[in-house]
């Protein structure tokens, strides 16, 4: 397990034996002066063998040349960069590194990259540094991974055409690669070790650090109090479900902003069996969750202004003696009843009361739910583009632009309830938890489904966020979300380099929502 630190400036690698690993795109590194990276190469590497190595990268999509045995390289990054990629080319730093550094022993990374790249490709290291192993020669050693930028200025003609870190720049990247990384471990956690009494630790040790103490709601108040949806899918495992929230309230806000999480921890599918070949990696349903407490950690260290809540939905969806069973009804927080005609189709039952709960009890305006919710996101946006939702389409771009700039890419889907909310009717409850129609925008459907319970009338903004595929990539977790949540909503932060990235968002007012939306 290493450390990861980030630092100001470029330092002495201070031994010959400290790899050192220098990337960027072909057009910065060809900018690059041999005395601007000197330091770095320390007497292993000559000015001619470094500007040689340079002309010879030909990425395609990336290249990496050995400059001092294995002990010194330089990466080139994808020259293409299509208009629905992030222009940080933030994946492809990720398996870069992924392929040359092994976080066993101390290295050095450099990333030279505009000032508009920095956040996303802090971000990008953290997601090729995972936390958990369970091998057996793993956390011998703690070895520290030190990245430096060299990030250009508008000068280029100057002396030193780059510009050096500040704290506040420092602070905010350390936060989020920190959230990226706590994200990820918990992904990666076997349900074993990451049931929700162990997701409940995590969210409260996040509480402390931010001096937050959790609300919680566990198993048979969950029913008393109306959260059927979340009881109902958990009620059958050893570990019962809980409903738990971190919620942050400085002075003078204006706003109530709350992101919710789908906090599966294990979805066997229920008595709806998943096969043998679906099941492995259900450990990664609760990425939503993970993902938000990153997320919270991150913006509240940054200094967020607003107020901001962070709903956790967890459970098991496990199976036996008290299982929900097809057929059943269950009424949730909502108040409307469901008929459960697939109790595979449980994330949308947890969100529901998690959505409901931040609009009636928190008096949220901005209501952002996130999770692992479809297979069919992967069929609509693939394993890099998470998909959204929203009931405000002024915030189309702001969505848009926020991927392209954190690294965690969305694309939307269709929001057309008047297709969609008929998937799911039921000749005996209000509705039934899976379509009709399984080749009619099932993305999109699943979804809408989450919004009836808050109700198509409903006056503030709604966002929903299904990275059932970006949330890992292979066998390894990627921190999604993080990155995303920080940047979109990086306007209401204080950290100077987050409200510079940020898109404009919209009005958050009644009237203003009401008219993005179509009737």
């Amino acid at each position: 397990m290493a450390n990861l630190v980030f630092r100001s400036g470029l330092t002495s690698s201070g031994h010959l034996c400290i790899p050192v690993l220098i990337i960027g795109q072909l057009k910065h590194l060809t900018q690059l002066r041999f005395k601007d990276i000197k330091v770095k190469l320390d007497s292993r590497v000559t000015e001619q063998a470094y500007g040689l190595a340079v002309t010879s990268l030909n990425p395609s999509p990336t290249d990496t040349k050995s400059l001092f045995v294995n002990l010194a390289s330089v990466a080139a990054l994808p020259v293409i960069c299509s208009r629905h990629n992030t222009p940080s080319r933030a994946h492809s730093i990720t398996k870069i590194i992924q392929s040359s550094v092994y976080g066993d022993t101390d290295e050095h990374i450099v990333i030279v990259c505009e000032h508009s790249d920095l956040y996303a490709s802090a971000c990008a290291v953290a997601r090729a540094l995972p936390l958990y192993s369970k091998k057996s020669e793993a956390n011998k050693t703690a070895a520290t991974i030190s990245v430096e930028f060299l990030v250009r200025g508008n000068d280029s003609g100057s002396a030193n055409p780059y510009v050096e870190l500040t704290a506040d720049e420092i602070s905010c990247i350390t936060n989020a690669a920190t959230g990226v990384r706590l994200a990820a471990r918990i992904v990666d956690t076997p349900c074993s070790e990451m049931n929700v009494d162990s997701f409940l630790t995590e969210v409260t040790k996040i509480g402390a650090e931010l001096d937050i103490t959790p609300t919680v709601i566990r198993d048979k108040e969950l029913a008393a109090k109306g959260f059927g949806g979340i009881y109902g899918v958990g009620k059958a495992a050893k570990v019962p479900p809980a409903l738990a929230v971190l919620s942050y309230t400085p002075t003078g806000a204006t706003q109530t902003v709350a992101w919710v999480g789908k906090g599966i921890v294990y979805d066997t599918g229920g008595l709806s069996l998943k096969g043998k070949l679906a099941m492995p990696g259900m450990k990664r349903d609760c990425g939503g969750a993970a993902g938000i407490l990153g997320a919270f950690y991150a913006a509240v260290k940054s200094g967020f202004t607003e107020n901001l809540h962070a709903v956790f939905c967890l459970a098991e969806n496990g199976i036996g003696p008290d299982a929900t069973r097809p057929d059943d009804i269950l009424t949730l927080y909502s108040g409307r009843t469901v008929e459960i005609n697939n109790t595979d189709a449980e994330g949308r039952l947890v969100l529901s009361d998690g959505v409901f709960y931040a609009s009636k009890d928190l008096k949220a305006n901005i209501i952002l739910d996130m999770a692992t919710l479809t297979g069919a996101q992967g069929i609509a946006t693939g394993k890099y583009h998470a998909a959204y939702l929203t009931n405000n389409g002024s915030w189309d771009d702001a969505l848009m632009k926020s991927g392209l700039l954190s690294g965690d890419l969305v694309f939307p889907l269709p929001y057309c309830p008047e297709f969609h909310v008929g998937e799911f009717n039921s000749e005996l409850a209000d509705m039934k938890n899976s379509v009709t129609d399984r080749h009619n925008a099932q993305a999109s459907c699943a979804g809408i489904f989450i919004e009836a319970h808050l109700g198509f009338d409903h006056p503030g903004t709604w966002i929903h966020v299904d990275m059932a595929y970006p949330v890992h990539s292979g066998e390894r977790a990627t921190g999604y979300g993080v990155s995303l949540l920080t940047t979109l909503f990086g306007v209401y932060s204080k950290n100077p380099i987050l409200r510079k990235i940020s898109p404009e968002i919209p009005s958050v007012d009644e009237r203003a929502t009401k008219k993005a939306r179509i009737n």
